[in-house]
């Protein structure tokens, strides 16, 4: 049997030049084909809430969604590393919410490690008391989508030189804070790669290039939901499920199905 995946293992795997490979999942079968196929880690994002509940915004996500699918993923789950997002306002009211709510994804739910957006000159004390409670925290800079309505939408960031200079010190400070790892959201490759350069902790980028330690995709993504110009179709399962549900209905309408092997005697 393979060996677990840890926070300890990020670290090692980025000193070793080994890339990381992050999915998100929100659901056992597709966590199950995840782990699986030997994904390191598996993120319960909060993007569940665009790419499975119809919504446009990941700000109406609540813990009580988060926990319900944390909890699917992590039986799922015998190998990598699931880490869970901490949603909207679930970290932003203090340090005691913010710790019980990851102790809510960790001890009841079954994550190993909470995730949280932002920096750590606004959230620095909140990441310290989640790990003082013995939870590790993956960072996460860029486009950070619980920001969305004070971007005006999804934008790239991090195009001007001060703003590169703001995103790296920001990096900077969330390893000092003792994340384990910081994702990089839509911003340039080169701004990317020297953050990269810069921390001891790995980076795992969505939409930032191939120079991060790592990468993560939404599940949905790749599967033939995607849009976004990072992402890539690998198999056109949508496609294919489009397909299933047309011959499905054809073949009711028309009497096809149920055939004789489908009836019992």
């Amino acid at each position: 049997m393979r060996d677990r995946i840890t926070p300890v293992s990020f670290r090692r795997k980025k000193e070793a030049g080994e890339k990381i490979a992050v999915l998100t999942a929100y659901d056992f079968p597709g966590a199950r084909l995840a782990d699986e196929a030997g994904v390191d880690a598996i993120l319960v994002g909060d993007s569940v809430g665009m790419a499975v509940m119809g919504l446009d915004c990941t700000l109406p996500v609540t813990m009580d969604v988060m926990h319900h699918h944390t909890a699917m993923v992590a039986r799922a789950v015998s190998r990598a590393l699931v880490v869970a997002d901490l949603p909207f306002l679930s970290y932003h009211t203090g340090e005691a919410d913010a710790v019980r709510n990851a102790g809510r994804l960790t001890g009841q739910a079954g994550a190993h490690a909470v995730k949280l957006e932002g920096p750590a000159d606004q959230f620095g004390g909140v990441i310290q008391a989640i790990l003082r409670a013995g939870i590790p925290v993956m960072g996460h800079v860029g486009l950070t989508p619980q920001s969305v309505l004070h971007y005006g939408g999804f934008k790239v960031q991090g195009r001007s030189e001060e703003d590169g200079r703001r995103i790296l010190a920001q990096a900077r400070a969330l390893e000092e804070a003792g994340c384990f790892a910081v994702v990089l959201e839509c911003i340039p490759s080169p701004l990317a790669a020297e953050i990269t350069a810069a921390l001891r902790v790995p980076t795992i980028g969505i939409g930032a290039g191939p120079a991060c330690d790592g990468q993560v995709l939404v599940m949905h993504d790749l599967l033939g939901w995607g849009k976004a110009r990072f992402a890539k179709t690998y198999r056109d399962v949508r496609g294919e499920m489009a397909d299933a549900f047309a011959d499905y209905v054809r073949e009711v309408k028309n009497g096809a199905y149920p055939g004789p092997e489908h009836q019992y005697e």
